[in-house]
């Protein structure tokens, strides 16, 4: 599904679209339901909401929104609540959109300027601020480049026999390991190496940097193959890192008061292929998505919704971010605090690959 033009959200059928004030009563129901997690009646509607019509009238409004599978009655007392195709609906048709007031963009935007060096903090940030922000679960993962680039280098000295090589790779992860040394060097003569091997190797891939035939002297050549090595230790090791927060907070909803129920969410949110599946929704799309109930490939989601999207540039280094909730997610809210932060780390990737 998608919001803003860009932001992907399903389209209901043509054949489904309702009336105004079939798009006015649903709209009401899935909203007083989201704040209230209790079913609402055609009374409640009559008096706070549409004064001038009947409860007779919105009756039979809410009968045809559920003989069209947009609303359910979980007893024939009891009012209405949305189903799946309800909170699709409102979402895709009905949900007026927002954006963060700007004390809290200002907030948050401080908070991760104040570590904006830190790739590891800036995660972690996100995966708290965003559960925060949304009351829901919040999960990132760190932002990974499409191939292994070389930054810079720096040597160390540490001994007459060691220096420390400290690699900076794209996307900001930094690699140190121990240099042998033939013979003894200063700092003076290894900052000579580092910058010849900087003019020489910076922004290569460790295809193209194997490829490269320069005239280098013994030393020189060791550190550039011990850099190629490091290089290709993080090729081996790009595993999806990913961090989370806000579990807890999902698990006092209402809706997983049931042990079993409860047992599934922190299943789901646990597992390795929520993750996976995320970044496979996203592949190049740009904006929000929101993902709600069990769509196709998507049937584990079953009675819960999703917003993610993707921060950061594909060519030079992007990651992920989302928050999963129950079905009656405050979806204006989640949207609003996934667009702005995944801008905020945007900025923050950029500014890295600039800096």
């Amino acid at each position: 599904m998608t919001l803003d033009g860009q932001e992907t959200i399903p389209q209901p059928q043509e054949d489904e679209e309702l009336s105004p004030r079939q798009k006015e009563i649903l709209s009401i129901v899935v909203r007083t339901y989201i704040n209230t997690a209790a079913p609402v009646g055609s009374t409640t509607i009559a008096e706070n909401y549409l004064r001038g019509v009947s409860s007779a009238t919105i009756r039979n409004e809410l009968a045809y929104l559920e003989e069209r599978g947009y609303l359910a009655q979980p007893h024939t007392s009891a009012g209405r609540l949305p189903t799946e195709k309800g909170y699709r609906y409102f979402v895709a048709q009905l949900m007026q959109d927002s954006e963060l007031p700007l004390a809290e963009q200002r907030t948050i935007r401080h908070q991760f300027y104040q570590v904006r060096m830190d790739l590891e903090h800036w995660m972690r940030l996100t995966a708290a601020v965003l559960a925060h922000t949304s009351q829901a679960a919040a999960l990132v993962t760190a932002p990974q480049t499409p191939q292994t680039r070389m930054k810079h280098v720096k040597l160390i000295a540490v001994s007459d026999t060691f220096a420390l090589i400290v690699l900076v790779l794209h996307g900001g992860i930094v690699r140190q390991e121990m240099l042998p040394l033939a013979t003894p060097m200063t700092q003076e003569g290894l900052e000579g190496i580092a910058n010849k091997l900087n003019a020489i190797l910076q922004g290569l891939n460790v295809a193209e940097m194997a490829q490269k035939l320069v005239a280098l002297d013994p030393l020189e050549q060791i550190a550039m193959d011990k850099i190629l090595d490091m290089m290709l230790a993080v090729e081996r090791d790009r595993n999806v890192i990913s961090y989370r927060d806000g579990l807890a907070q999902v698990l006092q909803q209402p809706e997983f008061s049931e042990p079993n129920r409860m047992r599934h969410v922190v299943q789901l949110w646990e597992s390795a292929g929520l993750m996976e599946k995320m970044l496979a929704a996203m592949g190049h799309a740009r904006g929000v998505q929101v993902i709600i109930g069990g769509e196709g490939e998507w049937e584990d989601m079953e009675g819960y919704s999703i917003v993610l999207a993707q921060y950061g540039d594909v060519e030079r280094a992007s990651g992920a971010l989302g928050v999963l909730g129950p079905l009656r997610m405050p979806y204006r809210r989640a949207v609003s605090a996934v667009r702005y932060i995944s801008e905020v780390l945007t900025e923050l990737i950029n500014d890295l690959y600039t800096s």
